[in-house]
């Protein structure tokens, strides 16, 4: 669950909510010859937008999937649980991102906008509902900072892509880097992340939490 100090501060709802306006901003923002440029990896502009989306896309479809059993009750958890799967699910993730990208058809940002607002409409209970993950059962409050995660991520990656400012507002910023450590510890690379965070000595090359 989301644990104490500045994140016992954090309420997932509204922190999903900023990360997803914003995504939906910087999308409008694009501009028209930019979309096959280089993304991400494998990715085009578009296929990266198109991954992007997909963090709406999937919570909105688990709200139609309960569970009756949860099985996985952090962000981390779920994350472990996900990098600890078969190494060809990168193929599979990089052609949802594809399909999705193309998916959002000749108005980009206004298929964006629409998958905002239709998620957005759908939590607005802010019912912590106990739904069915690709990880497993989860409750929304655990299952949401991992959706804002991406959304956060994704956005400084398409405004890297782009030459485009993003600004994370705060409560993003604190959510989604305290989970990134998290991950860290849980991978059982700890050691190596306080170290480059202390400016003890850098981080090595590649190195990645997720």
């Amino acid at each position: 669950m989301i644990h104490c100090g500045i994140l016992g501060r954090v309420n997932p709802w509204a922190t999903f909510e900023a990360a997803a306006q914003l995504f939906a901003e910087l999308v409008t923002r694009i501009a028209e010859g930019d979309w096959n440029r280089t993304g991400l990896g494998v990715w085009d502009l578009r296929a990266l937008v198109g991954h992007t989306s997909r963090a709406l896309i999937t919570t909105a479809t688990y709200l139609d999937r309960p569970a009756d059993v949860e099985d996985v009750a952090t962000p981390e958890d779920y994350y472990m649980r996900m990098l600890d799967g078969d190494p060809a699910d990168d193929d599979a993730v990089a052609a949802r991102g594809e399909a999705a990208g193309q998916a959002l058809g000749t108005d980009p940002a206004v298929a964006v906008q629409a998958l905002v607002d239709d998620v957005l409409a759908r939590l607005a209970d802010r019912e912590d509902r106990l739904v069915t993950t690709p990880a497993g059962g989860m409750h929304m409050v655990a299952y949401l900072p991992t959706r804002t995660f991406e959304l956060a991520v994704h956005s400084l990656d398409i405004g890297a892509a782009t030459g485009l400012e993003v600004t994370l507002p705060a409560d993003v910023l604190a959510e989604t880097a305290s989970l990134a450590a998290r991950i860290g510890i849980a991978r059982g690379r700890a050691q190596e992340v306080l170290a480059g965070l202390t400016g003890r000595r850098p981080l090595p090359s590649g190195f990645t939490v997720v």
